[in-house]
C-alpha cells in the first residue's frame, strides 16, 4: 500500500506500481461489465459489504471515483482537494497561475465574473475553473494551429 503523508490540512497518498496495475485490471473489468450492461437502464455502482449487504453509491460520487480510477490506471498523479464556492482574488490568481493584478485586470474587463463583499472582490470557484478551462482550450487550439502551419510550410520533418 502506498504511503500517506499528512501535513497541515493536506494529505498526499503515494501510489505503488502494484496499485497502478490493480487499477488497470479493475478498470478493464468495470469497462467490460459496463459495456455488457449498456442496454439496461440501471446506472450507478453498488458496493458489496462484508456482511453481505450492498450500498448504492450516488451517481456524482461514482463518476468521481471512476475518473480517479481512470487516472490512477494510467499512472497519473491525482490530487483531490476541496475548494470553497467563493474565492479570494489571491486564491483565484494562484489557481489560474497568474498575478493578482492580471486577474484584477481580467475582472475589470469582464472576462471573469466577480462580485464585491464590502470592499473585497470575490470570485465563484466555478467561474474560475470555467475560465481556466477556456484558457486551456484556447492554448490547445493555438498550438494545433501552429502545428498545422508548420506542416503546411514543411518546417517539421
Amino acid at each position: 500500500m502506498g504511503e500517506t503523508i499528512i501535513r497541515d490540512d493536506r494529505a498526499v497518498l503515494s501510489i505503488t506500481a502494484s496499485e497502478v496495475e490493480q487499477a488497470r485490471v479493475f478498470k478493464a473489468r468495470v469497462d467490460q461489465v459496463e459495456q455488457a450492461a449498456a442496454d439496461s437502464d440501471a446506472a450507478g455502482v453498488l458496493i458489496g459489504l462484508r456482511g453481505g449487504d450492498t450500498v448504492e453509491m450516488p451517481a456524482e460520487l461514482s463518476s468521481l471515483i471512476g475518473q480517479i480510477l481512470d487516472l490512477v490506471s494510467r499512472g497519473c498523479t491525482v490530487t483531490v482537494a476541496s475548494v470553497p464556492n467563493e474565492l479570494t482574488t489571491t486564491t483565484a490568481s494562484k489557481i489560474l497561475g497568474m498575478s493578482r493584478p492580471t486577474l484584477m485586470k481580467l475582472v475589470k474587463e469582464g472576462a471573469i465574473p466577480a462580485h464585491k463583499v464590502r470592499s473585497h472582490t470575490r470570485l465563484l470557484s466555478k467561474d474560475v475553473f470555467a475560465f481556466k478551462e477556456r484558457q486551456s482550450a484556447e492554448q490547445r487550439h493555438a498550438f494545433d494551429e501552429l502545428r498545422r502551419l508548420e506542416d503546411d510550410l514543411g518546417l517539421v520533418d
